[in-house]
């Protein structure tokens, strides 16, 4: 029996490849001769850089940069050695919303700067190749002060050298790149995108997402006409590319400025991760998150995995921290049945312990195993 194992991680209690083992452990006790194959997980979000750095033995490195007012932080990010050097990006990590208190969120002077200083480094350890997940930012700059970070040069109709922030954006008349890191031309961006907000508009960055990063209506109509001018200025259509929004317009300037490719989280990741050869001749397919509830089918990564897995009509069952009653639409999308791993009454607090999440999970696929090896 071949089992392949790809469960995302129970954020706060164990890391995708630690759940994953706890499974398998779980699995060999039943069957010791079967074959069980651990892959890591994430959606592109939060986690991302620990999920591939831990399952595919890369290296996670911490440096200082620029967070979103400018203040330093101290960011991480991944380098997957294997095959072509492999950068792993969160710009939550410098540019997030998480960084910045309530009292100080204003869109019109929060920068993704220091997103362009983790790209840098990167670069200059020998990086070409990026993956980048662009979630929880607290920035609405088009990814501008990434890109003067990595060397342009945003110029007023006066021919003034413009600052940080959302607020420049109506002010740009010309972009000098001249000075841009020479390396940017050899690199390639998959960027993990699950919003397809257009870039300006009601339905665009400012209006969507900017209340909640601290702007005012006042600040949404100055944010607004501030892209709607950024495009005009660098006249492609990007504009009106799904997910050119996402991440106060990020996603418009990594396609924009870096040639980058907007495309889901999760599909990214499995394509990384090579899931699909070991999904062909595997006989269980096991999958899963913290809380399975009626949100995990819009994207999230169990459901990625599953619906590789019935490209090859394999068995898939999910394993949940907690199930929600509308968990169970999951059947509807791949997933065969899906299992609580909490065996009794207990906090929270308690069923999020690391050595008791492990006891359960391995518990949980033991009993499911048992029962499937006398079928």
């Amino acid at each position: 029996m071949k089992v392949v194992i790809a469960i995302d991680s129970l954020k706060g209690s164990l890391s995708s490849v630690d759940a994953g083992n706890a499974i398998k452990e779980g699995v060999l006790e039943v069957c010791p001769d079967a074959e069980v194959v651990v892959k890591p997980l994430a959606d592109g979000g939060e986690g991302t850089i620990e999920a591939l750095v831990q399952g595919m033995k890369g290296i996670e490195y911490k440096i200082e940069v620029h967070g979103p007012l400018g203040k330093k932080v101290t960011a991480s990010y991944g380098i997957i050695e294997e095959g072509e050097k492999t950068a792993i990006i969160e710009m939550a990590q410098a540019a997030g919303i998480t960084l910045v208190s309530k009292q100080e969120r204003n869109p019109l002077y929060t920068t993704t700067y220091g997103v362009g200083e983790i790209i840098k480094d990167a670069i200059h350890r020998g990086c070409r190749k990026f993956i980048v997940g662009i979630g929880g930012s607290a920035t609405n700059d088009a990814g501008v002060g990434m890109m003067q970070a990595l060397g342009y040069k945003f110029y007023d109709v006066d021919g003034n050298l413009l600052g940080l922030g959302g607020q420049i954006l109506d002010k740009i008349h010309r972009i000098d790149q001249t000075e841009a890191l020479k390396e940017l031309s050899e690199c390639s961006f998959k960027v993990a995108c699950d919003v397809d907000n257009l870039l300006y508009g009601k339905n665009g960055a400012s209006y969507i997402y900017g209340p909640q990063k601290g702007a005012t209506e006042e600040i949404v109509k100055i944010l607004d006409n501030g892209l709607i001018n950024l495009s005009k200025v660098v006249n492609n259509t990007y504009e009106n590319t799904p997910g050119a929004g996402a991440a106060g317009g990020l996603g418009y300037g990594f396609m924009t400025f870096l040639g980058g490719k907007l495309e889901s989280g999760i599909d990214i990741i499995l394509k990384e991760i090579n899931l699909e050869e070991d999904i062909k001749d595997a006989d269980v397919v096991v999958t899963g998150e913290g809380r399975l509830d009626a949100q995990t089918i819009m994207g999230k990564a169990p459901i990625g995995v599953a619906k590789l897995a019935k490209k090859y009509s394999k068995k898939v069952i999910a394993l949940g921290g907690s199930l929600t009653n509308d968990a169970y639409k999951v059947n509807e999308h791949g997933i065969d049945a899906v299992f609580s791993i909490v065996n009794e009454p207990m906090t929270l607090e308690k069923a999020m312990e690391s050595e008791v999440a492990k006891f359960n999970l391995k518990m949980t696929a033991k009993q499911i195993f048992n029962l499937m090896s006398k079928l």
